[in-house]
Formats: structure tokens, C-alpha cells, sequence
């Protein structure tokens, strides 16, 4: 059995379509269709569905495929400790993240180059669900995410940097409720634009409504957070953000916050597979985690 074949297996599970899984890996169509045979072949099953066309995976395939991806990961692991040992200073990483801790990534980079001065890093967006399982198939090797949205009994280790605060935050020409400190109920007459409701972030801040009794006016929902620093930063809509995740830089005008209680306040932190055969890049990595604590960085 050749590592290659188990290449072409991941390419085609991830193309759906035997010319451009070849192509990914840089061989022919009938190269890539003689290597997954012979892999069939040597294992005595039929790993694909297929009659001209690639139709999915057999039950038994998958149960293969799950065991390419960790064969695959421990390799690429082995690599870079193979590299680290002739030179410490660089290494690959590929890190999903939450929309809402987006912001945060910088500060982490600065703190892993600190040890890993060559460090080549990957950024996904992802939601904590999509982390979760991109961790479990070894596509991501840290996520940035809501410590309560780890499935209990899991495969993770996990580190907590800061405990999030939502904040009601819009520019100062727009009329906002006086005090400092707000209640949900204050906010209920606020045109607002927010997360949509597949974020963690807006599901906190849809019960903090809901305990409350009261119907916000929402009039724009997004996935991305650079849309909804445009539409506070233009004075049109207010927002209700993690503090993580309001604009770095605001016009000369500023913004006004107003912090809201009662208010759910998640950890946020960084998780990764626990298991003993994780790159010398991650665990380098990981060990400088232990020491990260950003509740100092990200408070208002």
C-alpha cells in the first residue's frame, strides 16, 4: 500500500469527481482510477461506488477513508518534526476560527512567532460546529471557539483565553439609551444589524431578548463582521458584538458602548485533538498556549 493511493482517496472524497481529484494530484485520470483499484485490491473491499462516473464512498470506504486522514495527518506530523529538528524557526498551521473572535488572530500570531519565528499560517472562518468536525477529520489543527459548544467526553484539549462580554456599541451621531450600563429591554426600540442566528454569538444575544420578553428590530443579519462594521461605523445601525469583535479602527467620532446586563459571558479559547502524535509544530505551539491569557487585552 503506497501513501499515494491514500492521497488520491482524500482528493477524490473531496472533488466528488475522478478528472479533478487527478488533477489535484498531478497524475492522469487512469493513474489515479489504477491506484484506488489497487488499494481496493490489497484490501480485499470496494471502497468506491462507481459505474463511468464517481457515485461516493462504500460504508467501508468511509471507515477507510477516516483511517487515510489520520495515517495522512501523523505523516505530515512526522515531516515537521523532521524539519524542526535541522531548524526550529518555521512550520505550518492551519487554524479555524470563530467569526466573533476573528480579531483576536493577530495577537495570537504575534505570541506564536515569538517561538516559531517562520511560522506559515492558515485562517478558516468557521462556525464552532464546523471546528469541532474539521478538527476530528485532522483539516485543522487549533480552533479558535466557544469552550461550551466542545461536545462533552471529546477527543479535545482545550485552553480558555478570555471570558467574552456583548456590548451594545453604535456611532455617536446615532440616539442610544443614556446609561452606561443597559438592560435588554432598553435595546428593544435600537434598529440593529447582528450575527445570523447560526452564530453562537447571536444565539446569546437572541436569549438575552427573549428572558426579557421583548421583540428587538433587526434589520440586517450577516455572516461577516467586516459588513457590520460598515453599517455601525455609517451611523445607520447599531450592533450588539463580543468586545473581541468591535472595529479595531472607528472614524474621529468614536463609538458610544453600553454594556448590557443580564448578559451570558462564554469562555473563549483554543482547542485542539488530544492525542500523542501531533505535530512538533503544535505541540511547540500548544505549549505557548498554556501561557496566553487575553482577559487583560480584551476588556472595556
Amino acid at each position: 500500500m503506497f501513501l499515494r493511493q491514500l492521497t488520491y482517496l482524500l482528493a477524490l472524497d473531496r472533488f466528488h469527481h475522478f478528472s479533478r481529484a487527478a488533477e489535484a494530484c498531478g497524475v492522469s485520470q487512469p493513474a489515479l482510477s489504477a491506484g484506488i483499484r489497487q488499494l481496493e485490491a490489497e484490501l480485499g473491499i470496494t471502497i468506491i461506488q462507481r459505474n463511468r462516473r464517481f457515485f461516493g464512498l462504500t460504508a467501508e470506504g468511509e471507515r477507510v477513508l477516516a483511517w487515510a486522514r489520520q495515517t495522512l495527518a501523523a505523516l505530515d506530523g512526522l515531516r515537521q518534526e523532521a524539519a524542526l529538528a535541522q531548524d526550529m524557526a518555521g512550520g505550518s498551521l492551519v487554524i479555524g476560527v470563530i467569526p466573533a473572535a476573528s480579531q483576536v488572530v493577530p495577537v495570537l500570531l504575534e505570541r506564536f512567532r515569538a517561538v516559531v519565528p517562520a511560522l506559515h499560517v492558515e485562517v478558516k472562518i468557521c462556525s464552532s460546529r464546523d471546528i469541532v468536525h474539521l478538527l476530528r477529520e485532522h483539516t485543522l489543527q487549533l480552533g479558535l471557539m466557544y469552550l461550551d459548544q466542545v461536545p462533552a467526553d471529546s477527543p479535545f484539549e482545550t485552553h480558555t483565553l478570555y471570558v467574552e462580554e456583548h456590548v451594545l456599541a453604535a456611532a455617536k451621531s446615532m440616539p442610544l439609551p443614556a446609561p452606561k450600563t443597559i438592560k435588554w429591554k432598553d435595546i428593544s426600540t435600537v434598529p440593529l444589524c447582528l450575527f445570523t442566528t447560526e452564530m453562537r454569538s447571536r444565539q446569546l444575544v437572541d436569549a438575552g431578548f427573549r428572558e426579557a420578553g421583548v421583540t428587538p428590530i433587526i434589520l440586517l443579519e450577516t455572516n461577516a463582521l467586516e459588513l457590520l462594521h460598515a453599517e455601525l461605523l455609517s451611523g445607520r445601525l447599531a450592533s450588539i458584538l463580543p468586545v473581541t469583535a468591535l472595529p479595531e479602527r472607528v472614524g474621529p467620532e468614536g463609538l458610544q458602548i453600553r454594556h448590557i446586563g443580564p448578559s451570558v459571558s462564554p469562555e473563549v479559547g483554543l482547542v485542539k485533538l488530544d492525542h500523542s502524535n501531533g505535530s512538533a509544530v503544535l505541540e511547540r505551539i500548544w505549549g505557548v498556549v498554556h501561557s496566553l491569557k487575553l482577559d487583560d487585552v480584551y476588556t472595556f
